[in-house]
């Protein structure tokens, strides 16, 4: 073995000044090798699962047991997508740059720096009941026997699969949703402390892709007093990138425990995570309250591993995170990195100081139990006692039941902070009093249930503007130091001109509103199209022609717009960098570039936007409905031809609904099809035309009606078993 000097390997993530270690090596020394499956396979003999599929494909588990379910869902999901299961499952265990290389060595640093291993060894026992522990632990062998069955599939080290990674991934995802990854990558880059101050842009920690996620989703509930027929009705539909570790799976489970949930589930999940069961359901938006608190510290100049807090000197408790980077080949490289922890949480030095990171969810494990609370209660009553558990560290939930409630949760885990400093800066990390313990209780998170509009809906916004008429929460009831942000995207707008201006909504206009394509007058994107139309054109014909579209355009989004794509082209990248608190572009000069882009690729400034937005999987290639921020949410990537190809934005889809008599009904539509991975399955791309059709597909949820429509039952392996 050559043991060598490497600079630069996290250089994405400003790493390139810090000198490691590193030990250059042969994969077949220390490689890991190949699990032996035959006890994953004696271990599923403990399960009676069996799987009926739709004629979409979609997977309904039916189980006497809970883990019976548990295990039938592992199988079924790692049938359509083991591939990004296991790469979720290896990033959760600070191994991803052995399989992705140097750009996903900082996922592995964060698993170190976040501590996510430690607690689990310390809490998995302690405060996860024995019934969650079977679930996940059964929804692990699930996936272990779906391995079993297809080594080809396996990279080596995987297996097994336990109960432990299926927390861990839980302890390691959920504080991403609020943005803690970016505030720790901030801090790790230098870019906070400096003059930049505190920056939340970054790369995604979580699998990082170059295709950046999208950021929204949507939520409306809406009671009998607001519908025209006395239903109760609820909009699932959460924002996501069309494939990857946050991307969703549609699939309906039901066991004789009483656990039975129609919705999504992300890679690695056991539990639905939105959706609905028999009597009510939810959906959940992302929020981005300030939970996440950054402490400069003072560092001994005589000894750099002990740092002062109320007049002491304290020792950073230290380990060391050993990653190995995949570089090509038989060859990786193995690197050791300093993970420092004080009394404040993990620390950092950085070019501007060292600074520790105290977070909402550092040291929670209990995600899994609230899950499984939530997808398991009956009532409002019994969902309330599972969100009282406040073991997820942020999202908004917005919920509907069959007794016509309706209630929006802005969730968090707030810290009970201290008042005084100005929390949403550096503060002072010398000062123990500054180092909050505890979360506020739930009383205090800001809520509303059963307010007189009849309507809740969040669209990634303040929690202040949630409903209609006078039910709106009020500010000033809130302290300062729980951060609640107070800003309106172009949808939460929109919501409030549709389902907020329509006192008796039909069903039909539930769903028409849903698809709503166009920007509020007062958004972000009508004030800079306004900018641009009165902008001096100094004389080119071009810009004036461009300025006479934009003043012409309606703010709408359809395929047959002829405005929309100048205006997207142009005004997106300055919006998108003003929300990333980047500096953003020069409007004008995005304008020019949008002109020559269209000129270049369309042969004129006013082709219609379905030509430019579209949507593409397998052999379809279509035009598609909707753009950025738009309640029919289409993100984006941009190709060589000029294009857009949708990458994310709407992807599950369901409208729930129970009528005045409490019966349920469901539909719901999937970008792609539950075939995720597998190009030959005729449910790879089956629910796309529906999907950019604006259109859904009815939910099988009983077994009434999912009769008649059964294109596949068996238990897990006998696929196999018959193919030989």
């Amino acid at each position: 073995m050559l043991r060598i000097v490497k600079a630069g390997l996290f250089g994405l993530a400003g790493l390139a000044a810090m000198v490691l270690a590193v030990i250059l090596v042969r994969a077949a020394i220390d490689a890991p090798t190949a699990a032996d499956p035959a006890p994953f396979i004696a271990k599923a003999a403990e399960y009676d699962a069996t799987i009926k599929r739709d004629e979409w494909g979609v997977p309904h588990i039916f189980g006497d047991r809970d883990a019976d379910a548990a295990f039938g869902i592992g199988y079924a999901h790692a049938e359509d997508d083991f591939g990004t299961i296991q790469e979720v499952l290896i990033a959760t265990r600070g191994h991803l740059a052995s399989i992705k290389g140097e750009r996903a060595a900082v996922t592995d640093y964060l698993v170190n720096l976040m501590g996510v291993w430690e607690t689990v060894n310390k809490r998995y026992e302690s405060d996860l009941s024995p019934e969650v522990r079977e679930v996940i632990e059964a929804y692990a062998d699930g996936v272990n026997y779906y391995a079993a069955l297809h080594p080809e599939n396996v990279i080596p080290g995987t297996l097994p699969v336990t109960g432990e990674d299926i927390a861990a991934g839980f302890i390691f995802k959920s504080p991403f949703f609020y943005g803690l990854d970016k505030v720790l990558l901030a801090v790790f880059e230098g870019k906070v402390g400096g003059e930049t101050g505190l920056s939340k842009e970054g790369v995604d920690a979580f699998l990082p892709s170059e295709k950046p996620y999208p950021i929204g989703s949507n939520g409306v509930a809406t009671g009998p007093a607001r519908s025209a027929d006395g239903a109760t009705r609820l909009l699932v539909n959460s924002h996501q990138p069309f494939t990857g570790p946050v991307a969703w799976y549609e699939a309906v489970i039901e066991s004789g425990e009483g656990w039975h949930v129609a919705g999504g589930f992300f890679p690695g999940s056991p539990f639905m995570l939105h959706g609905h069961n028999a009597t009510l359901g939810w959906a959940n938006t992302v929020n981005e309250p300030d939970l996440a608190d950054v402490y400069r510290l003072t560092v001994n100049p005589d000894d750099e591993y002990q740092y002062l807090l109320d007049g002491e000197w304290r020792n950073f408790e230290v380990s060391v995170a050993t990653i190995r980077v995949d570089l090509w080949g038989p060859f990786w490289w193995t690197v050791e990195r300093e993970v420092l922890r004080s009394e404040h949480g993990p620390a950092l030095r950085t070019p501007n100081g060292t600074f520790a990171v105290r977070y909402a969810g550092m040291g929670e494990i209990r995600q899994v139990e609230q899950y499984f609370a939530l997808d398991k209660a009956r009532n409002l009553g019994e969902w309330i006692e599972a969100m009282r558990l406040q073991a997820l560290p942020s999202i908004n939930y917005i919920y509907a039941d069959a007794q016509g409630n309706i209630a929006y949760i802005y969730n968090a885990q707030f810290p009970d902070r201290k008042e005084g400093p100005d929390w949403s800066g550096v503060v002072p990390g010398d000062d123990s009093s500054l180092i909050w313990k505890g979360y506020v209780p739930f009383e205090v998170v800001p809520k509303l249930i059963n307010p007189n509009s009849g309507l809740v809906f969040n669209a990634n916004n303040t929690p202040f503007r949630a409903t209609a008429g006078n039910d709106n929460l009020d500010p000033a009831n809130f302290p300062g130091t729980l951060g609640i942000q107070t800003d309106m995207t172009n949808r939460a707008l929109r919501l409030e001109e549709t389902y907020g201006a329509d006192s008796s909504i039909t069903r039909r206009e539930f769903h028409e509103y849903k698809y709503d394509l166009r920007y509020s007058e007062n958004s972000a994107m009508a004030a800079l199209i306004g900018e641009l139309i009165e902008a001096d054109s100094q004389g080119n014909e071009d810009v004036e022609k461009a300025q006479e579209i934009l003043r012409g355009w309606d703010r709408r989004t359809d395929v047959r717009s002829r405005g929309a794509a100048l205006a997207v082209l142009t005004a997106q990248p300055v919006i998108t960098a003003r929300l990333r608190g980047q500096t953003p572009p020069d409007p004008m000069a995005k304008l020019h570039d949008a002109i020559e882009r269209l000129t270049t690729h369309f042969g004129r400034l006013d082709p219609e936007w379905g030509e430019v937005n579209r949507f593409r999987r397998g052999s379809l290639d279509l035009a598609v409905d909707g753009g950025p921020d738009i309640l029919r949410a289409i993100y984006g990537t941009s190709e060589e031809d000029g294009t857009l190809s949708a990458h994310g934005g709407d992807t599950l889809i369901m409208f729930v609904e129970w009528d005045r008599n409490g019966k349920l009904s469901s539909e719901s539509v999937h970008p792609f099809g539950s075939a995720t991975l597998d190009r030959s399955s005729p449910h790879y791309a089956d629910q796309s035309p529906l999907f950019a059709g604006m259109r859904v597909k009815p939910v099988r949820f009983t077994r009434e009606e999912l009769e008649g429509h059964i294109a596949e039952s068996y238990r897990p392996g006998e696929r196999e078993k018959t193919a030989q």
